[in-house]
Order: C-alpha cells, then sequence, then structure tokens
C-alpha cells in the first residue's frame, strides 16, 4: 500500500480493542489507563501548568479516559472538576471502575444541569467518542454549546464529540477543539471533509499493544505522505532525453476557456513531462505560445485535425477548458477511443456524466479527479450525498468506471479496485479556479514518467497540496493556481 499509516474506521478499532482485551490478554482497564496518561501528557505538554482542568464524562467507554485524567489531575494537584452527563447508573463496565477510582481518590463529580463553564483552564471532552451513530441529542447537545462557547481551549479524547469518525461529518454539532488525542487506531474521519476545523492538532498513541493485533485487524485506508511518494521517482541518468518522458496531450481550451489549458500544460512541463502538446481552438494558439512557449499548441477546427496529435501522445489529459459543445464532445471522444493513459478532469467529466460519451469501458490506465460536484452528477445523486459519505462514494465511482478516482476536497481521497488513500495536505486557499487544472497537469506528467495510475494520482494530490502549503505561507486569501508551479518544481527536486 502507498500510504504509509493504515486509517481505521469505529468498528475497526473497537476490533483492535477487542483483539488486543481477548487475544493478548491486556486488560481493558490497563488500555484505558494508557489512553488517560497519554490524553494527560499532551495536555500538560501544551498546556503546561493549566489554572484548572474541567473534564466533561459521559456513560461510555470515553468518559471513562475522562474521569482517569481528572484522577491524574487531581493527584498532581490541579485543581479538577468532572461534570457528569447521562445517568450515573448506565455505567458500567471498565468506566464505571475508572469512575470509582475517581470518587475514591477525591475527584468531585457534579451532574451537568448543577454545573456551569468558566473561560479558565482547559477543558477535556471525554463525552461521546467514536460510538456516535446518529445526530447529538439530549443533555449532550447544551454540553457541547457550553464548551464551544465558554473560551477555554478544550482537548478532545479519541475524537471531538459531535464528530463522527468514520466520514468526518459533523452530526447535528460538534466540540471544537485545540487538541485531540485518538488512541490505538487512528480514525479515517480526523483527517477529511469537516474534521479539520474540530480537531485541532491530532495526537495518536497506540496505547504500546502488539504489532500483530494490527495484523489481525487489517486496513484498505491509509494516509499518504509525500517524502516516501518522491523516491518513486527515478534519479533521471546521464543519457536521458524528451523521448524518455513522454508527450502529454492537453485536450481542451474551448472559447472563453483557454486558461485552463495553459494552466495544465504549464503543469505538466514543470513536473517533468517530456513534452506537452495542446489541442485547443486555433484563436488561442497564440495566447498559449505566449504564456507557455515550451508547449506545442495546435488549432483543432476539425477531428481530422486532431487525430495526428492523438497518434503522437503517450498520455492525454482530457478536461481543463474543453467546454461542452460538439467540438468538445468529439474531441473527448476520440480521446477515450484511443485506449491511451488519460486525465480526465472538468468538462471530460460532466460530458461522461451526461452520456455524451457513451457507455464507457473500464480501463486500469485512467485516473478521474472529479470534485464533490462532478462526482455527484457522476453517481447521479446529490452533492451532500457525496460528502455524507467521501469513503463510498470514491469507492463507488471506481467500481462504476473503473481506473483510479481522486474526489478532490479537504482530505482527498484516492481509490482503486483495492483500496483508498488519503492526503491531508493543502488548505483553504485552493479555494479558486484553476486549481483542479494544475493537478490534472501533474498527473499527467507523472503518468508520462512510467509511474502507475495509482502512484501519479498519490504523488501528483501530495505534491499539489504540499505546494499549496508552500505557497500559502504568504497568505490563504489571493492564493491562485499559478502559485503552485514553482514550490511543486522545488518539491521534486
Amino acid at each position: 500500500m502507498l500510504g504509509t499509516e493504515p486509517l481505521y474506521t469505529a468498528a475497526q478499532t473497537r476490533a483492535l480493542d477487542h483483539c488486543a482485551i481477548h487475544d493478548y490478554e491486556i486488560p481493558g482497564i490497563t488500555l484505558m489507563s494508557r489512553a488517560a496518561e497519554a490524553a494527560f501528557r499532551c495536555l500538560l505538554e501544551v498546556w503546561p501548568e493549566p489554572e484548572c482542568v474541567t473534564v466533561l464524562c459521559g456513560t461510555g467507554n470515553n468518559g471513562g479516559d475522562g474521569f482517569l485524567i481528572a484522577d491524574m489531575a487531581h493527584k498532581r494537584g490541579i485543581a479538577v472538576t468532572v461534570i457528569q452527563l447521562g445517568e450515573p447508573e448506565k455505567i458500567v463496565g471498565d468506566a464505571l471502575l475508572a469512575r470509582q477510582q475517581a470518587l475514591a481518590n477525591g475527584v468531585t463529580i457534579i451532574p451537568f444541569g448543577e454545573a456551569q463553564l468558566v473561560p479558565e483552564g482547559v477543558i477535556v471532552d471525554a463525552l461521546l467518542g467514536t460510538g456516535l451513530g446518529g445526530d447529538v441529542r439530549g443533555d449532550y447537545v447544551p454540553a457541547i454549546d457550553a464548551i464551544n462557547s465558554c473560551g477555554a481551549p478544550v482537548l478532545a479524547v479519541d475524537i471531538p464529540s459531535g464528530l463522527c469518525s468514520d466520514t468526518g461529518r459533523v452530526l447535528g454539532l460538534a466540540v471544537h477543539a485545540e487538541l485531540t488525542v485518538t488512541f490505538i487506531g487512528l480514525k479515517r474521519g480526523l483527517f477529511t471533509l469537516q474534521a479539520p476545523d474540530y480537531t485541532g492538532a491530532v495526537h495518536f498513541c497506540d496505547l504500546a499493544v502488539p504489532a500483530d493485533v494490527y495484523s489481525a485487524v487489517p486496513s484498505n485506508c491509509s494516509r499518504l505522505e509525500l517524502e516516501p511518494l518522491l523516491e518513486r521517482l527515478p534519479a533521471r541518468p546521464a543519457t536521458a532525453h524528451k523521448g524518455f518522458y513522454g508527450t502529454v496531450l492537453v485536450v481542451g481550451g474551448d472559447y472563453g476557456l483557454a486558461g485552463a489549458a495553459v494552466l495544465a500544460a504549464e503543469a505538466a512541463l514543470r513536473c517533468g513531462a517530456g513534452l506537452v502538446q495542446v489541442a485547443t481552438r486555433p484563436e488561442h494558439v497564440a495566447a498559449l505560445v505566449a504564456r507557455v512557449p515550451e508547449a506545442m499548441p495546435r488549432g483543432i477546427r476539425t477531428v481530422d485535425d486532431f487525430m495526428p496529435m492523438l497518434a503522437n501522445a503517450d498520455v492525454l489529459v482530457v478536461g481543463p477548458g474543453l467546454g461542452q459543445s460538439p467540438w468538445s464532445i468529439e474531441l473527448a471522444q476520440q480521446a477515450l477511443a484511443s485506449g491511451k493513459p488519460l486525465v480526465l478532469d472538468a468538462d471530460g467529466l460532466n460530458l461522461l456524466a451526461s452520456g455524451a460519451l457513451g457507455g464507457i469501458v473500464a480501463a486500469e490506465n485512467r485516473v478521474f479527479t472529479p470534485h464533490p460536484g462532478e462526482a455527484a452528477r457522476l453517481l447521479s445523486c446529490a452533492t451532500a450525498e457525496v460528502q455524507k459519505d467521501r469513503f463510498a462514494a470514491v469507492s463507488a465511482l471506481q467500481a462504476r468506471y473503473g481506473g483510479v478516482f481522486v474526489l478532490k476536497g479537504n482530505g482527498t481521497l484516492i481509490s482503486d479496485k483495492q483500496s483508498i488513500l488519503l492526503s491531508d495536505y493543502g488548505n483553504p486557499g485552493m479555494a479558486s479556479g484553476g486549481m483542479g487544472d494544475v493537478l490534472s497537469g501533474v498527473i499527467g506528467a507523472l503518468l508520462a514518467q512510467h509511474l502507475q495510475p495509482l502512484e501519479s494520482a498519490a504523488l501528483g494530490v501530495c505534491l499539489h497540496g504540499a505546494a499549496a502549503d508552500i505557497a500559502a505561507e504568504d497568505g490563504q486569501r489571493g492564493l491562485v493556481a499559478s502559485d503552485l508551479i514553482a514550490p511543486m518544481r522545488a518539491l521534486l527536486e
């Protein structure tokens, strides 16, 4: 697997916990104590001398972690209060042992209805954990509102309460934390959709469980890191020439949309393609030559003008500024019929969704790069349905169309038949036009340099996002797609 950190669903995390307890005979209270120790250690690292600590505990094991954190703070001489939500009679098992320990050691526990949060010290959210199956209800609604409005910094235990650990979706409302300490398995929902607005910094602790526990509960989802992916690009031999690194043909730039084709072409060149050609409207050739003289544009009036370019290309990037005119449809149809490796983006995806390209035969050498709106059109559903479960959506896209799918957005997901990869590089400054055109050119260049489609998509997405993070050091507002070109080239070296 290309990813370096496995990511887990809530059910898989519970299976890891079960395996550690029952197969490796680690008592549940021991794991709970290790989790509390890890969380309390992180708390003191970020807030070394808190004036006080207020822990909000639910009735499940997440609350059990909270009781033990409170006990540790109390033993250290920190003023600590536990606010209890839910009926104490519902607390059982290890969580009950933890509560009894805290009470025996003199920790004060008061019901939520008798408590008032103040903007002092640190708040610990140990309310709901990963087991939440629907929207937040009951007293947990005002409790989360109180946490978010009181003004004190928040440490979330395992996951901010109200955040879905499988999808990153907020279930009605959720705690805004400055720090989240998560245990045993990294939850996949911590890194996509709405999660980064709620988690703050994420710290992981494996609770010292044996490595064999992870072998017993395999995951098909993992988090990407840029450096190992860069190592997949081999060094260039002294005998290298432009033919070694392929000809990328960008197909796009209908009337009024030339800029998208320009961005894709420039990105492909700067990311190492040997040659880049552009099939575009004749009226746009001069502008392309002026902006990117190294590219080789050709004005296409009819499909007969296009076929020689198609024959000479190694990799196709179809869609940047393509439009949806008869001209656009004819070029896209011929590109798909060629069977050559391709990246399908933007209007190429919209034409596919509309049925204008006819029935598509699945091919492993294609990379599709939809944003959520385009993904919804491809799946004939609402964008909200895609965002409700991005992992399910990217899997459904891949199953329907084959190849490799890149579902763009906060926590971009990449899927082939076997796995889902997640990249959490990037920032909100990327919410501007042309970013997707640059990405399609990057992936096309990597395909031309003989990386496999999944490798090309993974490296392209991480490179694109990491470059945006570098570019955003001067500010996110006003970041434009062409700002990514220089940092991408630097990262590739």
